[in-house]
């Protein structure tokens, strides 16, 4: 009869059962949901971090269209989710118009 250590991989750390989400799959869950609740695809991720509690990202979305499109309003949303990736909450944290340079550069 084998003994339990002599089954295992020499060198090798435990595998956990679910292995957290990757940067992209976390981006990924953050756009859809955040589509899901607005009912507008945002535009671009400005921000992804991680942070104790899961993930922070920073989303664009359109507003309002309008021509010509540099006249459009778009809005930056904080979105915070858990460590799997799961809409926790999110706040528009800015409205600008697409030609509008951000102040802070």
């Amino acid at each position: 009869m084998s003994r339990p250590e002599e089954d295992k991989p020499a060198g090798r750390a435990p595998r956990r059962s679910s292995p957290r989400p990757s940067m992209a799959a976390v981006m990924r869950a953050a756009l859809e949901q955040l589509e899901m609740l607005l009912g507008r695809a945002p535009e671009s991720v400005s921000g992804l971090k991680r942070t104790d509690e899961g993930w922070e990202a920073d989303l664009e979305v359109v507003e309002v269209e309008r021509v010509p499109d540099t006249a459009s309003i778009l809005a930056s949303y904080r979105v915070t989710l858990d460590s799997e990736g799961e809409l926790l909450g999110y706040e528009r944290t800015r409205r600008y118009t697409r030609d509008q340079l951000d102040p802070r550069t």
